[in-house]
């Protein structure tokens, strides 16, 4: 596959600091098979389940209340042809205000 990328938006009933720590508190809403730190910048992190899937994430962005950019290290999938499919990629989250909201968006 090339080029292609997920996206989505999500408006929620926070302010723009409240979404920022709900990003970097990553046991709260991923899993809590998490080691490492998952806060600032530079910090890594990595994430096992079982044999199906592995991943290291680096902290290359972080913008209080307005942005959070994870580079995806290392990666390993069980279940696709690339074992290593997203290495090298970024998950990024971007913070505004719109209406009195938050949006999440990438």
């Amino acid at each position: 596959m090339n080029n292609q990328h997920f996206t989505t938006t999500i408006l929620v009933d926070q302010n723009p600091e409240e979404v920022f720590k709900a990003i970097n508190n990553v046991r709260g809403w991923w899993s809590q098979e998490i080691d490492g730190n998952t806060a600032s910048l530079n910090d890594e992190f990595t994430y096992r389940y079982q044999d199906v899937h592995q991943c290291k994430m680096r902290l290359v962005e972080v913008d209080y209340g307005k942005k959070v950019v994870w580079l995806m290290v290392d990666n390993y999938f069980s279940f696709t042809n690339d074992k290593s499919e997203w290495t090298g990629d970024k998950i990024i989250f971007d913070i505004s205000e719109q209406d009195n909201k938050t949006m999440l968006y990438p």
